[in-house]
């Protein structure tokens, strides 16, 4: 298989990449992968410091559909990871979000049907669904985001399930729960804690601490991406979840234990505008047809990261 993959430079991205060369996703046969990344400030080459041997890399706007119709002629998938991705940044201005989630998608679309590619998988998040008090929401669930980010992703979802009915293009779209673990960008809640307390502040603690997210390690969410790609999807839509639900505040207390620190060391500030409740999206969909299961232990895995921030003071004070 011949695999290109956008916002291969960012976080998820730069990890599945690492993975498919470690050999962890052999069953796929992946000969060739080319990454697609315009390097904002999310997406650097440090995340594929070791490996960029061992792809082609293209610093390229998603938005050019030329360009990127080029990049892809002879490629037979395209998981397509780009986009803006911060509810913060959205909120202060959602229209970089609108151009690289929605219109960014459209121009992936075009040009990866342009060049004949095979199969397309986008990925997304849950906040598509909103907030919900209890339970969990399926794939069948309407889309009801509340942050110019999700808005963008559900715009982008709708983009690509349109594209593929209208134009014949096998696209299968995955929304998945928070996720965590190296490489990811110090704006995000994990890091964000984490380096924040080994640089002697505080813990920022939006609202009471009360809300709830599903943890999901990055390299589960990449377990779950081939499992679809190598497979044969009998549905567009995946969610795919993590099984470790969390209050912010009760993540930022297990941070605080890993690093020996006190529970005093969290400032609650105002609360974030349409500040979702909680997430949590039903898998049962990609388990049952796929055998999907997070495999990753949270406790382990959260030591684990926490470590490496702890290693890698160089990378995020960049």
């Amino acid at each position: 298989m011949k695999l290109a993959v956008t916002g291969g430079a960012g976080f998820i991205g730069s990890n599945f990449v690492r993975a498919l060369l470690a050999g962890r996703h052999s069953s796929l046969g992946v000969e060739r992968i080319s990454v697609i990344d315009n390097l904002t400030y999310a997406g650097t080459l440090r995340n594929l410091d070791g490996v960029l041997d061992d792809i082609e890399f293209h610093r390229t706007d998603i938005c050019d559909t030329e360009a990127v119709t080029g990049h892809l002629d002879g490629f037979d998938a395209v998981v397509h990871f780009a986009a803006e991705s911060h509810v913060d940044r959205s909120i202060a201005s959602g229209q970089p979000f609108m151009r690289s989630n929605t219109l960014g998608t459209q121009s992936m679309l075009e040009a990866a049907a342009a060049a004949g590619v095979g199969r397309f998988v986008h990925i997304s998040t849950d906040e598509v669904y909103g907030s919900i008090p209890v339970g969990a929401t399926d794939e069948d669930a309407p889309l009801a985001p509340n942050s110019p980010y999700a808005a963008s992703k559900a715009g982008s979802d709708l983009v690509a399930l349109a594209f593929a009915r209208t134009h014949g293009l096998p696209v299968v779209v995955t929304r998945c729960s928070n996720n965590y673990g190296p490489y990811q960008n110090p704006e995000k809640a994990i890091p964000h804690f984490v380096t924040t307390l080994l640089g002697g502040g505080n813990i920022p603690m939006y609202g009471t601490g009360t809300n709830v997210r599903d943890w999901l390690h990055v390299d589960d969410h990449g377990d779950a991406v081939a499992a679809l790609l190598g497979g044969t999807p009998k549905e567009s839509v995946y969610n795919i979840g993590g099984g470790s639900q969390l209050t912010n505040l009760e993540l930022a207390r297990l941070i605080l234990d890993e690093l020996g620190l006190d529970h005093g060391r969290v400032d609650f500030v105002a609360d974030r505008k349409a500040h979702d409740a909680r997430y949590c999206v039903d898998d049962s969909r990609i388990r049952d047809e796929f055998g999907y299961r997070p495999r990753r232990d949270f406790t382990t895995t959260i030591q684990e990261t926490i470590t490496w921030y702890a290693q890698n003071e160089s990378w995020w004070q960049r």
